[in-house]
């Protein structure tokens, strides 16, 4: 896909969605020379280092496209996520999670052994880019969206064949269950800001996180699309209207089972 349609579809999310924030273009690098000439880096630009969950941040909301290796990180989650290093023993054993977060580290472990990850070796750090001005061709694009719009996007990803989305949750690690599932499977995924997330880089107790491979940019479009000509779109009206109006197709199944099908009233 070529960058013009890339931005021009970033556009159309934004305004079908009513997004707040930008859609992130992120991508894994395996060499330095990929990084985009207009990336800032945090501690050559800033000399501070970043939570990968803040340089989302400032993507997302000031527009500024963002690089980080394993020198500028704060968080190692997305470094060992990315497959930037294998695990070292002790997270492995649990003690990222034991006792703050649960009660043994045989739990500490199992969070270990769960947390999405790619094969270590291959990649060296992250870009991320608002989707409409990018410069690099993303390997997933993330959306921060309120569970209207989420709802609206999981929508757009079953308009095609109905089947419902399996996901892996956690209530750690935003970034990297947020790109990672998505990155292998080649499927969406849904994931939840983590602490992280919410008390340093200031995702919304109304915001989830949708997250597509390229692949599916296509299609997730076509769907948006397809639900406007049958009303499911945003804005829409709210209205608290007793036996509101369905399509005639709930009203042969309420009649096969017994409901009724009829309103009591004109």
């Amino acid at each position: 896909m070529d960058l013009t349609t890339l931005h021009d579809y970033a556009d159309e999310l934004m305004k079908r969605l009513r997004l707040r924030t930008y859609p992130l273009a992120i991508k894994l690098i395996e060499t330095e020379d990929q990084i985009p000439d207009e990336a800032m880096r945090p501690m050559r630009d800033e000399g501070f280092h970043y939570d990968l969950c803040q340089a989302f941040a400032l993507c997302r909301r000031e527009g500024t496209t963002v690089a980080l290796l394993i020198d500028d990180m704060w968080c190692f989650a997305p470094i060992i996520g990315y497959g930037m290093v294998e695990p070292p023993q002790d997270f492995l054993d649990g003690k990222n999670r034991y006792p703050q977060d649960v009660t043994s580290l045989e739990a500490g472990s199992n969070y270990a052994a769960d947390l999405p990850r790619m094969d270590a070796g291959k990649y060296i750090g992250v870009t991320a880019a608002p989707l409409h001005i990018t410069s690099i061709t993303p390997d997933v694009i993330m959306l921060y969206a309120d569970s209207e719009q989420l709802s609206l996007l999981l929508l757009a990803r079953e308009h095609k064949d109905g089947h419902d989305l399996s996901l892996h949750l956690s209530s750690h690690a935003a970034c990297v269950y947020g790109m990672v599932p998505s990155m292998k499977s080649g499927e969406c995924s849904v994931a939840v800001p983590c602490r992280g997330d919410r008390y340093i880089a200031m995702a919304g107790n109304d915001e989830m996180i949708f997250s597509m491979p390229l692949a599916k940019l296509g299609e997730i479009m076509t769907g948006l699309r397809f639900l406007e000509t049958n009303g499911s779109r945003i804005p829409r009206t709210y209205k608290m209207q007793r036996e509101p109006l369905r399509a005639q197709s709930y009203h042969d199944i309420a009649a096969q089972i017994g409901m009724a099908s009829e309103r009591t009233k004109n």
